[in-house]
């Protein structure tokens, strides 16, 4: 099958596919994924329920289902569609991820973190869970888990600098203020907006 040009052959050839197998969950969920792609996100939701009808264990399809809630402001339906998604696979670290960020934006620190921890426990390489996790323990005042899921950060991507402005305020809340020093910069060299007072406390320690 020859590879398409441009997004609209690429759509093109997935309605064909599913015109000549409707029954096919992947050629549904791959023109979704396209659709989204175009912000056709009514369409795309119809693509999405229509692959889960196909195949009811296409945990990826609930998780598109719950990015489109969240594009729409829904946090709760976000929240219920990753949790259909963990409970079709259970080991799926983007629904457990999701579900923490969720509950995060619903400011329920104590449901997130238990999610965030699954998703970094199934990928242990997942970025942006751990990031979300790091940020949960320092909401919660846990400075060491905090610490120490940052540093793993930094291990894998080592210019990620919400990871260094989170690291400048954990070191500060602590009392090592070498150390919040150092990250506090590196945040600020990568093009971090770190907050004006935690600016203001760093340069006091530098006199």
């Amino acid at each position: 099958m020859p590879k398409p040009k441009n997004a609209e052959e690429f759509i093109a050839m997935q309605r064909v596919a599913i015109a000549s197998n409707p029954g096919c969950g992947s050629s549904h969920y791959n023109l979704a994924v396209a659709l989204i792609g175009q912000k056709k996100y009514d369409e795309a939701e119809d693509e999405l329920h229509e692959a889960i009808e196909c195949s009811p264990n296409l945990a990826e399809a609930y998780t598109q289902l719950g990015g489109i809630c969240l594009k729409r402001g829904d946090l709760e339906g976000c929240l219920q569609y990753n949790k259909q998604a963990t409970h079709s696979r259970a080991g799926f670290a983007e629904g457990h991820g999701n579900i923490g960020f969720a509950y995060l934006q619903m400011g329920k620190i104590d449901e997130a973190i238990p999610a965030l921890e699954k998703a970094v426990r199934w990928n242990p390489k997942f970025i942006q869970a751990m990031a979300t996790l790091a940020n949960a323990y320092l909401m919660k005042g846990m400075l060491d888990e905090c610490i120490s899921t940052n540093l793993k950060l930094i291990d894998l991507e080592p210019d990620f600098p919400i990871a260094h402005n989170n690291l400048a305020i954990a070191y500060l809340e602590k009392g090592e203020q070498g150390l919040a020093v150092e990250h506090c910069d590196k945040a600020v060299e990568l093009g971090y907006e770190v907050a004006p007072e935690i600016l203001k406390e760093i340069e006091s320690y530098r006199k």
